[in-house]
């Protein structure tokens, strides 16, 4: 029987966005979720997701490119802009050679920890926000030393259906398979068999996520990403990825959707499996 992680990103972006994760959970598909720590409304989602969604697995979406720092700014002075905040992701690429992996994995840490502190326990695993922990081969080092402490697994490297991540800058997507198969043996951090990630945007429809599903092997454990939530003004003010939410939420909560991995006979689990 194949095993398989429906895991949303992004849960804690905008109590929308959880709200909406948290539903594609009890009325559908998602089995898991990463959680952006660095943003006000973190520990009161967490806590609903706890109550309303107690079988949901909850990870750390490692981020550097979006909202303020847990860290004072004058502590990470290479992440942060004038304003004190992440910059976006263009802005972080024009200067990642300038960026201190030091800084990256002491804001890393706190944001796991204080994931800790409020949902009482580790995360099931890590992955990051624009797939910023597997930018360098430091990077990566640091996600994997921060699993290795916590105790988690981590985000396959590259997905099985698109080659590098979705998203995966190319300036950066081409070094990573250099160095990540040896660094994963390095430190034996558990991942998956393999990583789905095209259902995204114009390709997040009903007809792509049942296609993934019939397509999947018989046996292993696998992940798929997906970006379900409800959008309002301050998301549509500030990503691009909005409203596409509200259609993936649609797809997530399909009958048929749900039919087929009843009638796929594919078990829906949580990265808590690989722990």
């Amino acid at each position: 029987m194949a095993r398989l992680i429906i895991n949303s990103d992004d849960y804690c972006r905008t109590s929308p966005i959880s709200r909406g994760v948290r539903e594609a959970h009890r009325q559908g598909v998602v089995s898991s979720t990463t959680c952006m720590m660095n943003f006000p409304n973190a520990a009161e989602d967490i806590e609903l997701a706890l109550k309303e969604t107690p079988e949901l697995g909850l990870g750390v979406h490692l981020v550097l490119t979006s909202g303020p720092p847990l860290s004072a700014p004058e502590a990470v002075p290479t992440l942060v802009t004038a304003e004190n905040r992440f910059p976006g992701l263009s802005e972080f690429l024009s200067h990642l050679d300038q960026v201190n992996p030091e800084e990256v994995k002491a804001e890393w840490r706190l944001q796991i920890e204080k994931f800790v502190r409020v949902s009482g326990r580790p995360p099931t695993h890590l992955d990051s926000h624009h797939h910023s922990s597997y930018y360098t081969k430091d990077f990566f080092r640091a996600m994997l030393e921060l699993a290795q402490e916590f105790g988690c697994a981590i985000r396959q490297v590259t997905a099985q259906d698109s080659g590098f991540l979705r998203g995966l800058p190319k300036m950066v997507g081409e070094t990573i398979l250099a160095y990540a198969p040896l660094l994963i043996r390095e430190f034996n951090i558990s991942t998956t068999d393999a990583f789905y990630a095209s259902f995204y945007d114009e390709q997040a429809t009903k007809e792509d996520i049942i296609g993934i599903l019939e397509r999947l092997p018989k046996d292993g454990l696998y992940e798929l990403m997906c970006h379900p939530g409800y959008s309002d003004a301050a998301l549509e003010a500030s990503s691009t990825y909005n409203r596409q939410r509200e259609r993936e939420l649609t797809v997530l909560t399909d009958k048929e959707v749900k039919d087929a991995i009843r009638q796929l006979d594919i078990e829906l689990v949580t990265f808590a499996v690989l722990g």
